[in-house]
Order: C-alpha cells, then structure tokens, then sequence
C-alpha cells in the first residue's frame, strides 16, 4: 500500500486539493442517515465492522488511522494489557468505517498500530494515542515524536480525566518540548466546525456513565474532571500539531456506538463522530 512520507510538510498539492474537495463534499452529507447501524457487538475479529475493498485507483491516497503504541507504568504483561490499547479495535474500527460512510476519504479498513521509534510513523500524516494519564516516554521515544510533529505530523490524544492525568501528560511533553505548553483551543477553531458545527466543546463519558446521563444528566467521570478542555500544541509556523481531548473520551463513543440507542444518539452521532472528522480532515488540510 502506498503511503505518504513526510518532510516538512506532510500534505503535497495533489493531496491538497483532493482532500479539500473531500471536506466540501462531507459537509453536505447528513449524519443522523446513519442511524441504527450494528446495534449490539457481534463475535469476530472485526465486532460486526463491514470491510471494504480499496480500488487500485486510490491506494496512493488511502488514510490509514494510526495508533499509538507506548508504555504507562501500570501496565501489565501482555499487549493487550497496555493502557494505549484501551478501546482498540473496535474504536479504530468503527472510526475508519465512518469516516469512509461519511466522506468520499478513501480509507483503510483495517487501521495501524505504531511505536513511536518505528521508522514507518513517518509515513503516516495523523496519529492518535489513548490514555496518557500514565504515559511513560524513553527518550528516542521522545526525540522522535518531536521529530515527527516538527516534521509535518498530527496528533490527537484522547481519553483521560482529571489533574493529575493532565500533569502527567503536561510533564511528558515538556520534555518533548520545552519551549512549548498546550494551550486552550478556542470554539471558534475550524476543528469545531470544519465539517460538522459544533456549537460547543463536546464531554463524551463512556458507555456505562453516557447512559446513565439521560436520567442524571452527569457526562463527567469523575468528581474533578467537569469541565472538558480540548488544547493545541503549534509548530513554529503556527500550524497546529496536536490535539489534546482532556476530560472526555471520543474513543469510547465510537468504539460503543452499537451499545444502545440513547449512547448512539447523543454521543456518537452528535458528538463524537462529528469532531473525530473535523480533526481529521483539518490535520489533512493544514
């Protein structure tokens, strides 16, 4: 599968123009159509997820979504035992699957998981990496996550709560980074809006707590993590490189949109397919 290599920038004309065009044409389509998809979790590698086929003619242009792989220090044995792996596949999955329904993206059905130190990050433009509340970096880890971001790459981070998780990501990137701190990403920013409107900065619980809301009207996890806070990190060029998704968790509601009706409703389909789209094809634009 053909890829795309970055440089100092990781979108070339070509890729410009398509994906511009792409965007333009998934604003006008209508997310509520697709309600009522896979209820329920089917048994099977892919939990009920269709596969596609990748025509010949777009396999140089194909997004594959990436996901991080690296190591928390309450992580147990095992790859499945790994905090970045929380949610994964189904989430990856589900991601891929709309974003292939709702836009004319060409992607590939089945995802990536990458460290952070294979040589082959760099051909992929955007990345995402889960629960950093924990996070531990080794320092080729480090220098090549700042290479990769300097370089033209995108990363959303996602999914984990409160201030002390927050402090542990903030002290792992002031590593990768010290001349730079996140800063609050305002609601005017095209991520909320680049696609899909968002008329505010979405709080997406798991499935269990997004459930019970329609009845307490709580979307928090925790007693200190109320306020959701979405922050950016820019290159020196102002690009910015990363999103960070602090008290909320996107992945949850795409990896449990098939829970039941209510969680699809208000979560999935309102909040967090809309925004995981509108970062993704603003990274793929910018």
């Amino acid at each position: 599968m053909s890829r795309l290599r970055l440089t100092q920038s990781p979108l070339d004309k070509r890729w410009l123009t398509t994906l511009l065009a792409l965007t333009l044409l998934a604003s006008s389509l209508d997310l509520n159509a697709q309600y009522g998809r896979r209820f329920g979790k089917p048994e099977g590698e892919r939990a009920g997820v269709p596969e596609w086929n990748l025509q010949a003619a777009f396999r140089p242009d194909v997004f594959t979504f990436v996901r991080i792989f690296y190591g928390s220090y309450s992580d147990s044995y095992g790859r499945w035992g790994k905090k970045c792996m929380i949610d994964h596949p189904e989430s990856d999955l589900n991601f891929s699957y709309r974003l292939e329904e709702l836009t004319s993206l060409k992607v590939d059905p089945d995802g990536k998981v990458v460290s952070l130190t294979d040589p082959d990050l760099f051909n992929y433009p955007f990345v995402y990496l889960i629960e950093p509340g924990e996070m531990v970096l080794q320092k080729e880890e480090r220098n090549a996550l700042r290479k990769y971001l300097l370089g033209g790459g995108f990363m959303m981070i996602d999914d984990f709560w409160g201030p002390s998780e927050y402090e542990n990501l903030r002290l792992e990137l002031s590593r990768v980074f010290p001349d730079r701190e996140p800063k609050e990403i305002p609601i005017e920013h095209p991520i909320f809006n680049f696609v899909f409107p968002l008329e505010e900065k979405p709080q997406i619980p798991n499935v269990g707590r997004g459930t019970e809301s329609q009845f307490d009207g709580i979307t928090f996890e925790r007693w200190d993590a109320q306020t959701p806070f979405y922050k950016g990190m820019w290159d020196d060029k102002e690009r910015l490189m990363m999103v960070i998704c602090h008290n909320t968790d996107l992945g949850d509601g795409w990896e449990w949109e098939g829970a039941n009706q209510y969680y699809f409703k208000e979560f999935s389909e309102k909040k967090a397919y809309p925004l995981g789209i509108n970062i993704v094809m603003y990274a793929l634009t910018h």
